[in-house]
């Protein structure tokens, strides 16, 4: 059995985090845009470490815990790995919406969602 990596195993957790708190700040009426901006401010981090830190930037043990604290987690929660929450309702439907839209489109439909979800990620 492989030792996990501690590297991986911090970014999924506070990526795990940040869907926590994006969906909980959506289901009480805010809208979408920004809360990447609110959670690096809430860890007290700038946008930019945020965003280095969903990519590739290492999780240290001083910023672990300190996303810990700001999230309201156990020392060392960052560095255990988690059962994953599954689809949240919110997911769920979504999901559901997209695989409607799939099946009921041709060649050229499906292109055309394709599409619009790779510049929605852009």
């Amino acid at each position: 059995m492989t030792e996990p990596n501690l590297t991986l195993t911090r970014r999924h957790n506070a990526l795990q985090l940040f869907q926590q708190f994006a969906e909980a700040r959506m289901r009480a009426g805010e809208p979408p845009k920004g809360l990447e901006q609110a959670f690096a401010q809430a860890l007290q981090v700038s946008p930019s470490m945020w965003s280095q830190i969903k990519s590739s930037r290492p999780i240290g043990d001083k910023l672990a815990r300190q996303i810990e604290a700001a999230c309201g987690q156990a020392h060392g929660w960052l560095d255990e790995e988690h059962a994953s929450p599954g689809l949240s309702p919110a997911e769920e439907q979504f999901l559901e919406l997209a695989l409607k839209a799939w099946r009921g489109s041709n060649a050229a439909g499906r292109k055309q969602l394709k599409l619009l979800l790779k510049q929605t990620l852009a």
